[in-house]
């Protein structure tokens, strides 16, 4: 205790020791927090029996159910800069904005130092402290279009659990494919791909920068500025709290990027936009995408598409502003 502090200033002062040590911080209210078990405290080398354990979470799979409400979808067509008209009970809901639905809901005192959920439960706690949205691959049914208003199940099963050293240490990639259904059977098929990595040390060599194939052949192009509100927009309608997409400090002082980092099923969803804006009709059977690297909030990007000669297929990717690739995809339509 500081000396010379007036009476009264050192019971309070007592006091309020002897309550944060009780764990009551001012109240009467106890409120006992489980210990983090998160990338702070976790090993971060993956040997032969970590890995073992994690890959005993193959097979795991979890159900859940949602209602397609019109509200998330009027609010990614505001995000996007659309001027649909208003969503109601039967309106088809565009390629990749069923991610607005079946979002986690941890309690505050299950989130990790990342904003993410803690490891564990029904994904594997790989404690590797960055993890990104790899990529993945999605198919629709054909008569059978996901709408608004409609009630849908989703079962999601844990595929696989691997490891691979990388130039700048352990990579875990861990593969989930998730079956939608509703009152008419299946409508879509997604594999989704999540990559968790060793934390950023200095001198790791950058990822080589990619052009991407098909640069000087854009029949499609649409310049994105990911602002802060964009960034929070999207991560508020899909309930996000990852720190890497609007934590500046976080991001760069924890994870060691340059800026925030934009979302990888933003992006996603700005490649099926750019096919929605350039073809109104079009309805997409299978969309395959990768992220290839990190883009970030510092400077504007670009999204590009060209159509094959059969308007049937459709190459899509996006670049930052030197140019180098950041995300390319296929789309397929019926």
């Amino acid at each position: 205790m500081a000396p010379g502090l007036p009476v009264r200033r050192r019971t309070l002062a007592k006091q309020k020791a002897r309550f944060n040590k009780q764990g009551l911080h001012g109240s009467r209210l106890k409120v006992t927090m489980p210990p983090m078990q998160d990338a702070d405290t976790s090993p971060t080398s993956i040997d032969a029996a970590l890995l073992a354990h994690l890959q005993t979470w193959q097979g795991r799979t979890e159900t859940r159910d949602d209602v397609l409400t019109a509200a998330p979808a009027s609010g990614l067509a505001a995000t996007l800069d659309r001027d649909d008209a208003p969503p109601q009970s039967g309106t088809a809901l565009p390629p990749l904005w069923h991610w607005l639905y079946f979002l986690p809901q941890p309690r505050q005192s299950e989130i990790g130092p990342d904003g993410h959920p803690r490891r564990g439960g029904f994904l594997p706690p790989v404690p590797l402290p960055r993890r990104m949205w790899a990529g993945g691959r999605l198919r629709w049914e054909a008569g059978n279009p996901l709408q608004v208003g409609q009630a849908l199940q989703r079962t999601s099963t844990i595929q696989s659990v691997k490891h691979k050293a990388g130039r700048t240490g352990d990579l875990v990639f861990v593969q989930v494919e998730h079956q939608f259904r509703n009152a008419q059977g299946l409508a879509l098929t997604e594999e989704h791909d999540i990559v968790y990595r060793s934390a950023a040390q200095p001198g790791d060599p950058a990822p080589a920068p990619q052009q991407p194939p098909l640069a000087a052949q854009a029949v499609w192009s649409r310049t994105i500025v990911p602002d802060d509100v964009l960034l929070f927009r999207y991560s508020a309608l899909t309930f996000n709290g990852h720190r890497i997409h609007y934590d500046r400090k976080y991001v760069t002082e924890v994870e060691g990027y340059p800026g925030l980092i934009v979302h990888g099923p933003l992006i996603a969803t700005l490649l099926l936009d750019l096919l929605r804006r350039s073809l109104p009709g079009a309805q997409v059977a299978r969309f395959d995408f990768r992220a290839v690297r990190p883009t970030f909030d510092l400077h504007p990007f670009s999204v590009h598409g060209q159509p094959s000669a059969d308007g049937k297929t459709i190459e899509l990717w996006a670049q930052d502003h030197e140019g180098w690739l950041t995300m390319q995809g296929t789309a397929v339509l019926f």
